[in-house]
């Protein structure tokens, strides 16, 4: 099940749940005065914590190595498709939102809000 760069240019190494080395696809985009700070789960090539545990801890770690506030990003998780039969590996992009409370906050984007931001 290898995971795609399609939505990366890069591995980002971060320290996940209780310092366990972790591992995500980074991609982040400035478009339209926005900056798109993407994060894509690589399975079983993160020997750590998933994109989606690591939520808040990840983004923070993401800003702080890329000099980004993270009340001026977008932040996105990606989950990519890897041609399983299983339906929670299909493709999907989630924009998280971090508030005041532990719980983040996701909702799914659309494939044409995926293919607008994608696009040159």
């Amino acid at each position: 099940m290898k995971v795609s760069s399609t939505y990366y240019d890069e591995i980002f190494d971060f320290s996940g749940q209780w310092g366990m080395p972790s591992k995500c696809g980074l991609k982040i985009i400035e478009k339209n005065g926005k900056t798109y700070v993407i994060v894509t789960e690589l399975y079983q090539d993160n020997p750590g914590t998933s994109v989606t545990q690591a939520g808040r801890l990840l983004r923070d770690q993401i800003c702080a190595a890329k000099g980004l506030q993270p009340d001026a990003i977008v932040y996105l998780e990606c989950t990519p498709d890897t041609n399983s039969v299983l339906s929670f590996y299909d493709e999907q992009f989630f924009e998280v939102i971090f508030n005041d409370t532990p719980q983040a906050q996701y909702r799914q984007l659309s494939n044409e809000e995926v293919r607008k931001m994608f696009e040159k």
